[in-house]
């Protein structure tokens, strides 16, 4: 009924919205001779932020078509390297010819970045995807919107997003790197155990995790104090609804990207406001370059996407509640998922000081799950003044938290390539 409510609100919206864009493009036109009069800024103003709030945001594109690597620009190309229902595994194509201009012609490692699966799409990760690709072979989960997936193409739980990540592994191995983004720590540590106990040959070479919730018991932020307060059945009742047509996955219960984005929203409600204020100001005062700005953030932090009923209750439950992979209780088709058994696989762990969704401490955990890796494998770093979104975005990144896990993988890679004895 939500789902159908909201959708039922944005029909209804069609006719202000529309009138709201002729407005926006009669006082935006160069043929109107009172478009730069305080009266027609402020009608095109208002037009235009009511036209950006009511309007639906798809699946941004990457916009990455090059990357400036040693004073050239390297041309990117995206290619589809596997897929399945749940999610494309995208691969960016640096240009060889260009790459030789550049003075790089050895074969570069390749890296995994596991992007989360948590209301919004993986383009969110696009500044951490164009930095990575200075020094590496690039793929990226870009995962599925779960309304736009028919229902006849099963469930996608938890354990499912495990076993992608496994089978990923395994396509772009042997001994890739993979780097686990927020949400997706704990199942990446999990693949990486299972395989670890295998002796799997696609088991990745290191494994980095920013901002990851492996163990929510640390520094429990006012995401965590949510899950632990209310009881699970809440979460089934009150956050899962059912996709109404016309969407492909119409009949799908799914936790709505819309409810995720209220949620996320209402923690800095304040400075939302205020940034929209100053968004309506800036078009008034003709600051272009300062709109432009807020529209490249808000194009992409509105642009959500649903999650399956079961992949969100067994994430809040597994990880949110139970803590079940810290606490050594994690099973995966019946098997127990056991981090201690991984030795040979290189472990970096990266947080934020200021971070208020994964706090100090939950990411690093991961060293006291993994007793058997030896201290030579093993590194932390946290990264001072910076939030959840600048452990992997932003000039920080760019400049202190990047620098270091490229030299990390770099040094794992030597080792797996260095002869045996």
């Amino acid at each position: 009924m939500l789902y159908t409510l909201y959708e039922a609100g944005y029909y209804i919206a069609a006719p202000l919205r529309a009138a709201a864009r002729v407005t926006r493009q009669y006082w935006s036109s160069p043929l109107n001779p009172a478009r730069e009069t305080p009266v027609g800024r402020r009608l095109f103003a208002s037009a235009d932020l009511y036209a950006n709030l009511t309007r639906r945001y798809g699946r941004p594109d990457w916009g990455i078509d090059s990357v400036r690597i040693s004073g050239v620009d390297v041309r990117v190309r995206r290619v589809e390297a596997w897929s399945s229902p749940w999610v494309k595994l995208t691969h960016f194509v640096r240009d060889p010819l260009d790459l030789r201009r550049a003075g790089r012609t050895a074969a570069a490692p390749a890296v995994l970045i596991v992007a989360p699966l948590s209301g919004h799409y993986a383009t969110l990760l696009r500044d951490t995807v164009r930095t990575f690709l200075q020094d590496h072979e690039v793929f990226i989960t870009d995962w599925s919107n779960a309304r736009d997936v028919p229902v006849l193409e099963g469930r996608f739980d938890f354990h499912d997003y495990l076993d992608h990540v496994r089978e990923m592994l395994r396509r772009l191995g042997p001994r890739c790197h993979v780097v686990a983004v927020c949400q997706p720590g704990p199942a990446v540590l999990s693949a990486a155990a299972l395989m670890a106990e295998d002796g799997d040959e696609g088991r990745p070479a290191s494994m980095t995790f920013m901002g990851s919730p492996l163990d929510a018991r640390f520094s429990p932020t006012v995401t965590n104090k949510l899950a632990e307060e209310r009881p699970f059945a809440w979460f089934k009742s009150n956050m899962i609804s059912t996709v109404p047509l016309p969407f492909a996955g119409a009949g799908r219960r799914v936790y709505p990207g819309f409810v995720q984005l209220y949620s996320f929203m209402s923690m800095n409600m304040e400075r939302h406001q205020d940034a929209h204020w100053q968004y309506l100001q800036d078009l008034m005062n003709g600051d272009g370059d300062s709109a432009e700005k807020h529209l490249e953030f808000y194009d992409e932090y509105l642009s959500v996407l649903d999650l399956t009923e079961e992949f969100y209750l067994q994430t809040v439950d597994i990880v949110f509640q139970q803590y079940l992979l810290p606490k050594g209780e994690l099973t995966h088709e019946g098997r127990p998922v056991r981090p201690s058994v991984i030795t040979d696989i290189g472990l970096l762990t990266v947080e934020g000081e200021l971070d208020d969704i994964s706090g100090i401490g939950q990411t690093q955990a991961a060293h006291a799950l993994c007793t058997g890796l030896p201290d030579d494998l093993r590194e932390d770093y946290i990264q001072p003044h910076v939030g959840h979104y600048g452990v992997f975005n932003g000039r920080r990144f760019r400049e202190e938290i990047y620098p270091r896990v490229a030299a990390f993988i770099a040094r794992q890679e030597a080792r797996v390539a260095a002869p045996a004895g």
